[in-house]
């Protein structure tokens, strides 16, 4: 029987059953959804039936002005729309409320649409683990993401910033001596009017340099995308999120994830693209594993331990420790699961809170200028590649300690971070505490409300780092200097760094923390010494919610995620003369 007349053989009386099942569950939601206290929280009304205030929360052109409208009128707890009728969500701006949800990680977890979409890609790691099993990972986990085991990173990462310079430069320099008008063999940079300037897309090549620099930290894997981008282990990866995180794909993904057969029913290019991909990197990724493991056992046989420092090899080795009990051991599978969930959320955030970074610094000329002056002040005179290991150290120890550097970095994660928003849901009552008290429906003023058992609470991580109240009236403007005297209410925003909810919070907040420190800072300080970044009046960059805050030209959405920006070399006797 072919799939179609498996539908075919439906009748009317099976139809008209169906309808009446979906009348009567939609009747006792509702039923379900007044009897439901939370309901006593004030909020605005939607006149949509479906999509409710989503697009008003998580449009970054728009949420900002949204968030403070909300809180102006509600106070800082508010009851919001979700996309269907009887979807009531939470969401909170009262600093006391957003870290007792981030706080309280075994009460408001992931929803499980969020962890089946986050599964069905890189599997069950950190990502969309809960409970138990994410204690269990994250326990193995944490020991290779201490500072002293990262700090090992800092020479491959200023190579690969290195390279990526080169690499410009050679592109540079073939334009200005062939005077191309077309676009280059890499695809996605062209010619500018003026010899010694070039439009590069930034978003796409500091990717590049992240999923370079990430192979090699996390499972000593060279993917060498700076210089191509052939190698099948990238291109699965960059290929099998492209696809699953683009806008034709958009409505199967959200069907698939209550549906899941659905591509079994209805199969396509991108789900066969989807699955390849993720055959090839289970493939090398075991292969990568069971080398290592190997590698570990002869280590204890001869008695010279292996000294692999990438994530995967500390991973391992912490895995296998006697300091962990058998039963709290992770199997292949979950090694697996944590490498995918590496590479994910290691390339794809790091390289967006770069690129903003960067962006920002071209709209901002004298900031730029001022940083560049104080990173070129730690800059030896000879080569990165000749420095010796001790000089590299002291270098590392000067970058992570510049001040100017430090507030860019913190105020770029502020103003624009990488992940706008997170999602919980309560899985069971709870009483949730507030700062400020709010005015329910009924006139009562409280300073807690229950939270009913499948809740869904939004954190608004942008919200809460452009909050005026806490920020000052120019929250929403590109200040470094802000942070030599940040007012005092800062200090109660919740938050893993500098009070900011860019890393997120509680038992859940980013483990990547301190790789993400290292490369931004090590990238920037290369990249700025070495060439002046300038907006191309002729592509405006925008910003959109797609999984992650992404840059994207106005007007050419459907041509994906970039950022085109003008590089022209720094040469300090052309520009002070």
């Amino acid at each position: 029987m072919s799939r179609l007349s498996l539908f075919s053989n439906i009748g009317g009386a099976e139809i008209w059953l169906f309808v009446g099942l979906v009348v009567v569950y939609g009747t006792y939601l509702e039923i379900q959804r007044r009897r439901n206290p939370f309901l006593l929280l004030d909020g605005p009304e939607s006149k949509n039936w479906f999509g409710g205030h989503m697009g008003l929360v998580l449009d970054p052109g728009r949420s900002p002005e949204s968030h403070e409208r909300f809180v102006h009128q509600y106070g800082r707890n508010i009851r919001i729309k979700g996309i269907h009728p009887f979807d009531e969500r939470l969401l909170p701006m009262d600093t006391v409320s957003v870290n007792h949800v981030a706080k309280n990680s075994m009460i408001y977890e992931k929803p499980w649409q969020t962890r089946r979409l986050i599964t069905s890609l890189i599997g069950c790691g950190l990502l969309s683990s809960e409970g138990v099993q994410h204690k269990r990972q994250r326990r193995v986990i944490t020991p290779g993401f201490s500072v002293q085991n990262l700090r090992v990173f800092v020479p491959m990462i200023m190579m690969k910033g290195q390279q990526m310079s080169d690499r410009w430069m050679e592109m540079l320099s073939e334009k200005d001596s062939k005077s191309l008008d077309t676009p280059s063999v890499d695809g996605a940079e062209k010619s500018v009017a003026g010899k010694g300037r070039l439009a590069v897309d930034v978003c796409r090549w500091v990717s590049r340099a992240t999923f370079d620099v990430i192979g090699l930290a996390c499972f000593d894997y060279s993917f060498n995308s700076i210089q191509d981008e052939s190698n099948e282990l990238f291109c699965a990866y960059r290929d099998m999120f492209n696809l699953a995180l683009s806008q034709a794909q958009a409505v199967k993904s959200i069907l698939a994830i209550w549906f899941p057969w659905i591509y079994w029913f209805f199969p396509d290019e991108t789900s066969h693209a989807i699955q390849s991909g993720q055959a090839t990197i289970r493939r090398v990724a075991m292969q990568l594993i069971q080398e290592k493991q190997q590698k570990i056992r002869e280590g204890e046989q001869t008695g010279n331990a292996y000294g692999g420092k990438d994530m995967l090899s500390l991973l391992l080795k912490s895995n296998a420790s006697t300091a962990i009990a058998p039963e709290q051991r992770i199997s292949d599978e979950d090694v697996l699961n944590s490498i995918n969930t590496f590479m994910a959320a290691g390339t794809d955030t790091t390289s967006l809170g770069l690129t903003w970074t960067i962006v920002l610094l071209a709209k901002n000329p004298h900031i730029q200028s001022q940083l560049r002056d104080e990173l070129l002040a730690l800059r030896p005179l000879a080569p990165h590649s000749s420095l010796t290991q001790d000089e590299v150290a002291s270098l590392w120890d000067n970058v992570n300690n510049a001040p100017f550097l430090q507030n860019v970095i913190r105020e770029s994660l502020r103003l624009i971070p990488p992940v706008h928003s997170s999602i919980r849901v309560a899985v069971k009552d709870d009483k949730l505490p507030m700062k400020d008290p709010v005015r329910l429906r009924n006139g009562a003023v409280v300073n807690e409300i229950l939270v009913p058992k499948g809740t869904v609470v939004h954190i608004p991580i942008e919200g809460m780092n452009l909050d005026r109240e806490y920020w000052g009236e120019d929250a929403r403007e590109f200040k470094p200097d802000r942070w030599n005297d940040l007012p005092e209410s800062v200090k109660e925003l919740p938050g893993i760094y500098n009070n900011l909810l860019s890393f997120s919070a509680g038992p859940r907040a980013c483990i990547g923390l301190h790789v993400a420190n290292i490369e931004m800072k090590m990238l920037i300080y290369i990249l700025v010494t070495d060439f002046v970044f300038s907006e191309d009046p002729s592509q405006r960059i925008t910003k959109a919610n797609v999984v992650f805050t992404r840059p994207f030209v106005a007007g050419s959405f459907k041509e994906g995620s970039q950022a085109p920006l003008v590089i022209t070399p720094y040469r300090r006797e052309t520009t002070e003369t």
